[in-house]
């Protein structure tokens, strides 16, 4: 059975507690004996009085409006009141899940196209430059330079390094590898020359002839002409490539002394070796 002094509203341990806005019973007593005081005035009593005792309650219960608001505090506030959330938004500090939400969003941003203007620059691809071969086999810088336009020369047609060779030592043996002019023919002195020779109207590194039909005499003036005439004459003779150096240098030359070309052989392979190495 409730104690008398119990009110029957009074919540036990664990009841949820949805009744903040519920007035103490002590103010509401108060209220009500205030209320039943000034009734009672306002029927009996002179004029006089009742005026002055009604002022009074009157300031008793505008105070105790006054304490109720100021007990009630949060507790009695319209939701009108209640802070707009970006307000609560700017007061809360920010925690790890803003700082995540922050780093998604810039993760998630559309990648902003390179700017040729302030991206660095891709490191140039240099071309290596071919270095000249030291001069090798007792020749010096001139003949050196000859053999190596020589091998270049059929390097770039796809010759193989036995067809190198072989036109190495010929023109050691038909110039001594030095573009030779010719005493016969003044007009061949009119090109870039190293000596002059009077073996007929041959002329260049392999001393061919125009006259033979091997071409103008300022075509076989070039080094890279010259070659490319003897190392094409020198494809077109069936099987070549088993031949020994001076016969296949003779097929193709027709010297009057068919063996001379042998003798340069083991020079022309270092040579062709040394220039080969250069260039790699």
């Amino acid at each position: 059975m409730p104690d008398d002094r119990t009110s029957a509203d009074q919540t036990t341990v664990g009841e949820p507690i949805d009744r903040s806005n519920d007035i103490p019973s002590s103010d509401r007593s108060a209220s009500l004996r205030a209320a039943g005081a000034y009734a009672r005035l306002l029927t009996r009593g002179p004029a006089r009085a009742r005026i002055a005792l009604a002022t009074g309650v009157l300031c008793c219960l505008g105070l105790t409006a006054v304490a109720q608001g100021a007990r009630g505090g949060s507790a009695d506030a319209t939701p009108d009141a209640a802070p707009a959330p970006a307000a609560l938004a700017e007061r809360a500090e920010p925690g790890p899940a803003s700082r995540d939400k922050e780093r998604v969003a810039v993760s998630a941003s559309p990648t902003r196209a390179a700017d040729p203007d302030t991206t660095t620059p891709a490191p140039r691809r240099t071309t290596r430059k071919p270095v000249a071969p030291a001069p090798v086999a007792g020749l010096d810088k001139a003949q050196m330079k000859n053999a190596e336009a020589i091998v270049r020369t059929g390097r770039e047609m796809g010759m193989p390094r036995r067809a190198l060779v072989i036109a190495v030592a010929t023109a050691m043996q038909e110039s001594n590898l030095y573009n030779v002019a010719s005493g016969v023919l003044p007009e061949s002195r009119d090109y870039p020359h190293q000596g002059i020779g009077w073996d007929h109207d041959s002329v260049g590194l392999f001393q061919q002839r125009s006259s033979s039909g091997w071409g103008e005499v300022g075509e076989l003036m070039d080094p890279e002409f010259a070659t490319r005439q003897f190392l094409s004459a020198l494809a077109r003779v069936p099987g070549w490539q088993q031949m020994r150096l001076t016969d296949a240098a003779q097929a193709v030359q027709i010297s009057a002394y068919p063996e001379h070309y042998a003798k340069h052989e083991s020079r022309a392979t270092k040579v062709v070796a040394a220039v080969l190495e250069a260039g790699q």
